[in-house]
């Protein structure tokens, strides 16, 4: 099966943008090493935050390419897989037990309400807390970030609002005769994505200044 992998940005100045899609069959480290290798050649310089689903060496490749960087799992990507292991009679009263870990103001109390959800979900789902507690080192960095900040970071609005406007052209031509025709099809809409995106993110004074401060040196040259 070919998939598409869609890397989005935000630039400095707070616009979005489409960095690249490639076409493969599968994910691997050295895959998204060369994916991150060839937008380095192409002139991006800095990554303040990866914010990532759980793909397949990804991790090892920021690590590799942008040792500087921080690496984020979304929470919501992260809540979904989670919630896989959930019974449905449990689904509700369980989410909100966890709305309290990741809506909270620091990593700390995070911690307190995560080990009060583990006390008394872990016996029925093991496996929906050990995916927490696996990725914890890369789902903590968020709380470290003022809230204009995490809005930005919850990457589900502008990904699957991103690929819902792919979707609309491929869903009619379900076979491509090659991967350039696929590729000429979504660089097309992308264009016209592009010419949408045009407003910076709403805060983006606030949020430039705190990353500013958090990031001493990383920013300024730029600015």
């Amino acid at each position: 099966m070919r998939i598409d992998n869609v890397v989005l940005g935000v630039t400095i100045e707070g616009i979005k943008d489409v960095l690249g899609i490639w076409i493969g069959e599968n994910e691997s480290s050295r895959f998204w090493l060369g994916v991150l290798n060839e937008l380095k050649n192409r002139g991006v310089e800095d990554v303040i935050v990866f914010s990532v689903d759980g793909l397949t060496g990804i991790k090892e490749a920021i690590q590799a390419a942008f040792p500087k960087s921080e690496i984020q799992r979304c929470i919501i990507h992260q809540l979904r897989n989670c919630f896989k292991y959930v019974s449905y009679k449990h689904l509700k009263e369980f989410s909100k037990d966890f709305k309290a870990v990741y809506q909270s103001a620091n990593e700390e109390i995070a911690r307190d309400e995560f080990e009060k959800l583990k006390n008394k979900w872990q016996n029925l789902y093991p496996y929906a807390i050990k995916s927490w507690e696996n990725n914890w080192d890369v789902l903590s960095p968020f709380y470290k970030f003022p809230e204009e900040v995490r809005k930005i970071m919850y990457t589900t609005n502008i990904i699957e609002g991103f690929h819902r406007q792919l979707r609309k052209v491929t869903k009619s031509k379900t076979i491509f005769p090659s991967d350039e025709a696929l590729e000429k099809m979504l660089y097309l809409v992308t264009m016209n994505v592009l010419k949408k995106w045009t407003v910076r993110y709403k805060n983006w004074d606030i949020v430039l200044n705190q990353l500013i401060i958090m990031y001493p040196g990383r920013l300024e040259k730029y600015l």
